[in-house]
């Protein structure tokens, strides 16, 4: 039976298939990706279909998620162009910053033009680090305007790597004449005594994580010769005491675990030209039972300080392993009902 010239075509709306064409064949492949798995990754975020036709793509779903889509597909193939290289964790940035939500941004545009336009970018010796997320994105830039800012949440939300990011790219610009990194000791205690070796020796395992940060961002000859040159400080919060520092670009991690004292102390350190980033997470005290956080009563006495920015992470920030965003909001849930 034939289709009758009363048969009204198609609406537009039932036409469940978006067509998108990339010029270039080779970045084509390299936005497909080995075994075509970059598209696996964003059809399974997404709950598209996404077909290759030669030098096409075709998306196949609902309208509102194509949209999305292809406007990300098109992202994505635009970073290649410039030259940068895409992979998982781009990936799951672009789809992260491309979530719709009661948190997200008002529009797709917004949320991915600083994916597409790299203006919230951080230029080390070694890499390019871009924000992951809205609320990275918020956190660096509070890190450029502000002398003061604060990165509080769960592991794995990238508070101290991209606080080390900015530092080296402020130390290596010439904005600052050094960069000090500190963290609280809690961990060794009177168990430090036991350790061998001399004081650095003891110390730098508590340290390693800084260290590592370091290593992402300069080569490592370089980082050596930063250290033996004192431009670049690695050193427990004990160590600052006395100290003023100045024309320094100065990191606090793991405040939790420092006192309201020597949290007072780090603080009236800074010097002229200087910055500071505290960074903690709030569910991982190891302070003695009965010691106060010296990174909660800062939050209660700092709240509303001109200068000063605070920037907060959630599970949802997390850009480790998908499962560790999933292991913290169990957690959360956890302490809630307990709580």
């Amino acid at each position: 039976m034939g289709i009758s010239a009363l048969t009204p075509p198609p609406r537009s709306d039932e036409i469940r298939e978006t067509l998108l064409e990339f010029p270039d064949n080779r970045l084509l492949i390299d936005l497909c990706g080995e075994f075509d798995r970059n598209l696996a990754q964003i059809e399974h975020a997404m709950g598209v279909h996404i077909l290759r036709r030669g030098n096409h793509l075709a998306v196949v779903g609902p309208a509102e998620a194509r949209g999305q889509v292809a406007a990300l597909l098109q992202t994505l193939y635009g970073r290649l162009e410039t030259g940068r290289g895409i992979d998982a964790g781009e990936i799951d940035a672009a789809l992260r910053l491309a979530a719709t939500g009661p948190e997200a941004p008002a529009s797709l545009d917004e949320q991915l033009e600083m994916f597409a336009s790299g203006r919230i970018e951080i230029r080390t010796r070694k890499k390019q680090v871009e924000p992951r997320t809205e609320a990275q994105k918020a956190y660096v830039k509070n890190l450029f305007q502000n002398e003061l800012a604060f990165g509080i949440g769960p592991a794995g939300t990238g508070k101290t790597y991209l606080a080390v990011a900015v530092g080296v790219t402020m130390l290596i610009g010439g904005h600052v004449d050094r960069m000090i990194l500190s963290r609280p000791a809690v961990e060794a205690g009177e168990r430090l005594g036991f350790l061998p070796g001399d004081m650095k020796e003891k110390v730098d395992p508590y340290m390693q994580p800084l260290y590592d940060a370091l290593n992402d961002f300069l080569p490592a000859k370089q980082v050596l010769k930063l250290i033996e040159d004192k431009r670049i400080e690695i050193a427990p919060l004990a160590f600052m005491r006395g100290r003023t520092l100045a024309n320094a670009f100065c990191v606090l991690d793991e405040a939790q675990n420092a006192t309201t004292m020597q949290m007072k102390m780090f603080l009236t350190r800074l010097g002229e030209g200087s910055r500071m980033v505290i960074t903690g997470d709030r569910t991982q005290v190891d302070l003695p039972r009965g010691v106060n956080s010296g990174l909660s009563d800062a939050e209660r006495i700092l709240d509303g300080v001109k200068g000063i920015s605070f920037n907060y992470f959630t599970a949802k920030d997390v850009v480790r392993h998908p499962l560790v965003a999933r292991i913290i909001a169990a957690y959360d849930r956890d302490d809630g009902a307990t709580g």
